[in-house]
């Protein structure tokens, strides 16, 4: 494990932020726990992180997390915890679950995933298998992984109201499979099973600026519970529906957000006396995989873009047309692991961090994504994770960094939970 190093000291706005949260945590614990008895938190979730030196914010939360294989094995014991409180929520008395994945059944590192979220779900006590909704899955088979493992991937049988595999009908069905590509009938009007997460969280109904809007109201209460100021914690957007970029339209919406967005950024620099140059990066409201995503310093980048620009941002994951974008606030990371730009990612299951990694890019700069060829990934081991904090330490230590790194992806995940809520009626309608 490499421990990554920071370019600067953290001091002004940044370490406030970092002593309010360790001077506040018992306060902060407790508002957790009174937000988690009237919410519901998803039952896993990861969240990408950047800190800037004078800001910590969120910049993706992720539903249906592909990357449990990178976090540290120290943490598996945490990851199995969490996974039997959420299971106890949905079906108490269960003994059996269907994990679907993705259907990239030759990505073998997503498949590594895989296996070990197979792993932390058996100890839990449930018999675990997986069904593809893959149409080239036509019988159980099985995948040799890099590590020596092998998983068996079946086809999905539907009997009326249920899904299962053949000779076996589970109580709770998991997705770790985003539905980019829409919802397929087979996962449709199912009856006496638990879906998680719920049919509304994929991408085919998601956006992630209602994911934003919901991480304002909850971050609007936690501010005002420990007293900082929302921005330090909470990046700016704003959104465009109804572009396309190979004919252009759009265009202006485009300018108009970042014209908006970039002088409000430019006030609270100038409040905090950063001397940086402010960005927004322009990215796909439904989507992972780091694709259409591109950083802006001025609004006459987002007009009259190339065509490799426009080629660029025009197609998402599965291929499918970028209609709708979010216009972020960049946060550049002064993070590094071996030189590199890196950024650190939390884990969850259920309300509770169960580790965490650095995502590094040796061709990415820190004001770029890094979720990008050239990335790979970090893991931190249990003392590096920020399980617990240590208030009379220093906020710079390790563990004190990432305990207020969990504090902020917890936020994401409530918002989250806020997310689901609000959009779930509107699900239900379309």
């Amino acid at each position: 494990m490499q421990v990554p190093n920071l370019k600067t000291a953290l001091s002004g706005p940044m370490a406030e932020v970092e002593r309010l949260i360790l001077d506040n945590a018992t306060a902060v614990e407790r508002w957790f726990r009174l937000e988690w008895q009237e919410h519901t938190p998803p039952f896993y979730s990861s969240v990408d992180l950047r800190n800037s030196g004078f800001k910590i914010a969120p910049v993706d939360t992720n539903l249906y997390p592909g990357g449990f294989n990178n976090l540290s094995r120290e943490m598996q014991p945490l990851a199995v915890q969490a996974a039997q409180s959420a299971i106890e929520k949905y079906c108490a008395d269960a003994k059996s679950l269907l994990l679907i994945p993705e259907n990239h059944t030759r990505n073998l590192f997503y498949l590594q995933n895989v296996a070990r979220l197979q792993t932390i779900l058996r100890q839990t006590g449930l018999e675990v298998r997986l069904g593809s909704l893959s149409p080239e899955v036509k019988a159980p088979t099985e995948l040799t992984l890099p590590d020596g493992q092998s998983i068996t991937v079946e086809p999905l049988v539907r009997n009326g109201d249920r899904l299962g595999l053949a000779g076996f009908d589970p109580c709770a069905i998991l997705l770790n499979n985003d539905l980019s590509a829409g919802i397929p009938a087979i996962l449709q009007n199912l009856s006496g099973q638990v879906l998680l997460p719920p049919l509304h969280a994929g991408w085919a109904v998601r956006r992630k600026s209602n994911h934003f809007h919901a991480y304002d109201e909850v971050v609007a209460k936690f501010a005002a519970e420990i007293g900082i100021d929302p921005w330090l914690i909470n990046p700016f957007f704003g959104v465009c529906g109804q572009i396309n970029f190979h004919e252009r339209t759009g265009e202006e919406c485009l300018k108009g957000n970042v014209e908006s967005i970039l002088p409000r950024i430019r006030a609270k620099y100038a409040e905090y006396g950063i001397k940086d140059e402010p960005f927004v990066i322009v990215k796909a409201d439904a989507g992972t995989y780091g694709m259409g995503i591109m950083s802006v310093t001025s609004p006459d980048e987002v007009v009259g873009l190339n065509r490799k620009q426009r080629n660029k941002m025009a197609v998402g994951k599965e291929g499918l047309e970028v209609s709708e974008v979010i216009i972020q606030e960049g946060v550049h990371t002064i993070e590094r692991v071996g030189g590199a730009s890196a950024e650190p990612v939390v884990y969850m299951i259920d309300r509770f961090v169960v580790g965490s990694f650095y995502r590094v890019n040796t061709l990415r700069s820190p004001t770029e994504n890094l979720n990008a060829p050239g990335a790979h990934f970090e893991s931190l081991g249990f003392e590096s994770a920020g399980a617990t904090p240590v208030p009379e330490d220093d906020p710079e230590t390790t563990h004190n960094r990432f305990y207020t790194y969990g504090v902020i992806a917890r936020l994401a995940a409530l918002a989250a939970s806020y997310e689901l809520e609000q959009t779930a009626p509107r699900a239900a309608r379309g």
